[in-house]
């Protein structure tokens, strides 16, 4: 008879089935939802790439000429042209581009075919004449919401206007020739009231006291950044259909004329000035740079342009009593 701590353990053999089990359907999934995943962001990223290729094309845009000549940028790094980084998705201010050059071609054509219809040219020669423009130009700026950007003086070369910063609006973003909304709408609707005058104007940029990080000679300049606020103005201008024979001459003027002596860092520095020239000022610019007239050699190599006889004469009449 077997004793009771003699008796064998039984063996037990588990099987395991090789049948189909529940999860076994879900053993290749991750794998499609990590190539949808992979597919979105190859999208995000290509969306990313054109909104910033947009970006630096608006910037190309209103640095080039009606003609397609560019503006000297500079070799030094380009500041940022948008208020947030490269790339977003947030367009803080974006530039309308102009489809209105069809509507104003059939304009000119019926123009032609029609000349009673061209409107009339006016000739703001006198005080009282530029007062009138220099009131015209603030009421345009109180409409558009720029009442305190805009100051206007009475020169005796013309009407000085100043389109300039302040601490609650300015003109462009900052450290870029990328005109803010209401400036670009404002310039735009200049366009019109300067298509209507013979004077012609000289554009002049303005900046601050404060530099780019990069100081070397080739690189990107407050010359260049006032240089290039100059011509996006008169980009604007010729947008709004003042003819390019308007300007006569655009200038940029760095930091070297600031209207705040005091504190050259000012907002008030920062601005875009448009000299609206009498005809006789206008005239004299022009043959300043122009090819001189009446010249006698002095030396060789040297010429000397002589006065003219009429202003000559006029002058002695002035000086010396009965013309003697």
């Amino acid at each position: 008879m077997q004793k009771p701590h003699e008796k064998h353990h039984e063996t037990t053999i588990v099987k395991r089935s090789g049948g189909k089990h529940a999860h076994d359907d879900h053993g290749g999934a991750w794998k499609v939802a990590f190539a949808d995943f992979c597919l979105a962001l190859m999208c995000l990223f290509l969306v990313l790439w054109l909104m910033a290729a947009r970006n630096t094309e608006s910037l190309q845009q209103i640095l080039t000429e009606s003609d397609g000549n560019k503006t000297d940028q500079g070799k030094g790094v380009m500041p940022e042209a948008v208020g947030g980084p490269r790339g977003s998705l947030i367009e803080r201010f974006p530039m309308p581009r102009t489809g209105n050059s069809d509507v104003q071609g059939k304009e000119e054509r019926s123009t032609e075919q029609n000349p009673q219809q061209a409107p009339s040219k006016v000739a703001y020669e006198t005080k009282d004449d530029l007062q009138l423009l220099a009131k015209a130009l603030q009421q345009m700026s109180q409409d558009a919401g720029l009442k305190s950007n805009l100051q206007s003086v009475i020169t005796p070369y013309g009407l000085r206007v100043m389109l300039h910063d302040t601490d609650k609006q300015g003109m462009f973003v900052r450290g870029s020739a990328v005109p803010t909304g209401k400036f670009l709408a404002l310039m735009r609707k200049m366009g019109p009231l300067f298509a209507r005058m013979k004077n012609q104007m000289l554009i002049v940029g303005h900046t601050d006291s404060l530099q780019y990080e990069d100081t070397s000679h080739a690189a990107f300049s407050n010359w260049n950044l006032s240089s290039n606020r100059a011509m996006s103005a008169r980009a604007q201008l010729l947008a709004g259909s003042m003819p390019a024979d308007s300007v006569l001459q655009v200038v940029g003027m760095a930091d070297r004329a600031p209207l705040d002596t005091r504190n050259a860092r000012a907002g008030v520095n920062r601005r875009i000035e448009l000299l609206i020239l009498t005809s006789s000022q206008a005239s004299a610019i022009a043959n300043m740079f122009g090819m001189p007239g009446n010249r006698e050699e002095i030396a060789p190599g040297v010429d000397t342009e002589l006065p003219d006889a009429n202003d000559l004469q006029q002058l002695r009449d002035k000086m010396l009593p009965g013309g003697r």
